[in-house]
Formats: C-alpha cells, sequence, structure tokens
C-alpha cells in the first residue's frame, strides 16, 4: 500500500479553489474577506490571491554624503545608547553615565563607518534611497468549491 505524497511544511504551495470576487486593491479584497467573516462564513475555506505580480521600487529622494554620514551617526547612537543602558544596570556607584557615554560614541564610529562603507562601493550609480515593494495587478478572492457558490451570493450584496 502506498502512503500519499505529503507537502512539506512551509512550502510554496499553488491556491486552489474557485474565484468569487476580484478586486483592484489589497484593501478591497481584505475588506470583502472581513465582510463574509462579519456575516459567520467560514473564513478558512478562502484564499486571496495576487494575480499579476510586480516588484515597485518607489524613490524616496536623492543620497548625498550629509545624508549618509548623518544617518550613520544617529542609528549608531541609538544602538550605542540601548548598549550603554543595559550595560549601566550592572554598574554600581557614580560611574553610572560612563559605559552610556562611551557606548554612544562608540556606537557613533561604527555607524559612520557602516554607512560610508557601503556608500563608497557603489561609486555613485545609486545616489538615491528607495523602498521596495511587491503588488500584484489584481487580487482574487478563491474559495472552496463547496461554499464558492454561497461567498459569491454574499459577495454580491457588498458594493466595493
Amino acid at each position: 500500500m502506498t502512503q500519499p505524497m505529503r507537502q512539506a511544511p512551509g512550502l510554496p504551495t499553488k491556491p486552489t479553489g474557485w474565484p468569487v470576487g476580484s478586486y483592484e486593491t489589497y484593501e478591497n479584497a481584505q475588506r470583502a474577506v472581513d465582510y463574509l467573516s462579519d456575516n459567520h462564513f467560514h473564513v478558512e475555506k478562502l484564499t486571496i490571491v495576487g494575480v499579476d505580480l510586480m516588484q515597485v521600487e518607489r524613490v524616496l529622494g536623492r543620497l548625498t554624503w550629509g545624508k549618509v554620514l548623518g544617518g550613520g551617526l544617529v542609528s549608531g547612537a541609538w544602538f550605542g545608547l540601548f548598549v550603554g543602558l543595559i550595560i549601566s544596570i550592572f554598574v554600581t556607584g557614580s560611574d553610572f553615565w560612563v559605559p552610556i557615554v562611551f557606548c554612544v560614541v562608540a556606537g557613533m564610529v561604527f555607524g559612520l563607518i557602516s554607512a560610508a562603507i557601503p556608500y563608497a562601493a557603489t561609486r555613485g550609480q545609486r545616489d538615491f534611497a528607495s523602498t521596495m515593494q511587491l503588488v500584484a495587478g489584481r487580487y482574487d478572492v478563491l474559495c472552496d468549491p463547496g461554499s464558492a457558490e454561497q461567498a459569491r451570493d454574499m459577495l454580491a450584496k457588498l458594493a466595493i
């Protein structure tokens, strides 16, 4: 007797089900699923699927040496303050401030170096800051075939 093949946990699997709604934004697809949940539909039978995926890079602004070094100083100072506060918990007496000041200064130096080296390595090829997003052209709500008709009827009452 052969054992059925099992899917390893965490591996991507293709979504299954029948489409019960298609939406231009993820927010609208989420609203549709929330509507079904509010109306006591078994939402564990639903899947939101992004179709026509795009990677979108939004440019935030120009990078300069001043911005890069300033950001390195600030992030290093915050990290140094955090480490210094933790270390100062274990220091007794009037030397409470010594580890804090030392760690803030060390953090600033480390922050400067860790910001300057990667920026210098780009040699001016990427003088801008940006964020990346994965977005879809549309979002389909799929449902288990046994409940798809009920979900479709319920969503017909929702005006999105």
